[in-house]
């Protein structure tokens, strides 16, 4: 079994430090953020590694062993106040060597003749010449869960040219909860960099799809901008998504002047003059009979 060490707030050793990059300072001082927390792991020792690729029959990127051997895994999160209420945003995570399990390709689902990984697969996905060739759930390649990206999708390692699988023929790709192919990088190292520069945002993975990330995502990549080369990307056609108010149209209408309206509707003239002049006759003789009146009493 595992086991899994207290959590520490904050980069409060000089190898934490080292392995974030610094990052937890800039959350830290970024306005809202709380609860920066990193789980600290043991190095992974090297018969684990050995173990692993003989199990497997692969070799690990020399990159991902060195990474291993100085923690055995990696998680990072940290959170958000807003009024009264704490909110857990950011997530970074890689597998730990034992968790660094092959993707299933039994059955999805426990029913009889339920359709596999490969069954599923999209075939009209075709390399290209920005994209190259995309992996397959059959035995053509060879794929590992690196990141469970918190139910966002899959972050894989992935051997394109099938068993046994050598550590040139290594690439990351993220797999989107669609089951669509997404090259990300052609090393671990990128990928780490990657990762931490995005702050482990939700959805971060997205912005290297077709796609994008959701209109709730940007919002929060808006607040917390990642520290990446790809912020054009991120920030583009930014006034499709943001709630913008108005007041001098909202309430445009308020500020109109009143235009008086007219006592009647528009009739002949026969029936207009009869209709008006019984009133304005009646109000001079109104007013000259109350004196005609009190001078009688008198």
């Amino acid at each position: 079994m595992e086991e899994t060490p207290p959590p520490l707030l904050g980069s409060s050793k000089p190898h934490l430090e080292k392995l974030t990059l610094g990052v937890t300072r800039i959350l830290e001082s970024s306005p809202g953020v709380t609860e920066v927390t990193i789980i600290e792991k043991a190095p992974a020792e090297r018969h684990m590694i050995s173990s692993w690729e003989q199990k497997n029959n692969c070799v690990l990127p020399e990159d991902l062993k060195n990474f291993y051997l100085m923690t055995n895994g990696f998680h990072m999160t940290w959170s958000v106040k807003l009024d009264e209420h704490t909110i857990p945003l950011g997530s970074m995570a890689i597998n730990s060597i034992s968790k660094l399990t092959q993707l299933n390709q039994s059955a999805m689902y426990s029913l009889p003749n339920a359709p596999t990984l490969a069954d599923l697969e999209d075939e009209t996905q075709e390399a290209s010449e920005d994209q190259p060739e995309k992996p397959h759930f059959d035995s053509r390649s060879v794929i590992f869960e690196l990141d469970p990206c918190s139910g966002n999708g899959k972050v894989c390692l992935v051997y394109k040219k099938g068993k046994p699988a050598s550590a040139q023929d290594a690439e990351i790709w993220f797999l989107d909860r669609a089951l669509y192919w997404h090259f990300l990088t052609d090393t671990f190292t990128a990928y780490y960099r990657l990762l931490i520069t995005h702050l482990g945002l939700p959805q971060w993975q997205y912005a290297f799809t077709g796609y994008g990330i959701s209109p709730q995502a940007k919002q929060w990549f808006n607040m917390y901008k990642p520290i990446t080369y790809n912020t054009d990307l991120l920030t583009e056609e930014t006034d499709s998504f943001v709630n913008k108010l108005d007041p001098s149209k909202v309430f445009k209408s308020k500020n109109k002047t009143l235009i008086p309206k007219k006592k009647g509707p528009v009739q002949p003239a026969g029936g207009q003059k009869g209709s008006s002049g019984s009133p304005c006759s009646s109000k001079p003789s109104s007013g000259s009979g109350n004196p005609a009146r009190k001078n009688q009493q008198f």
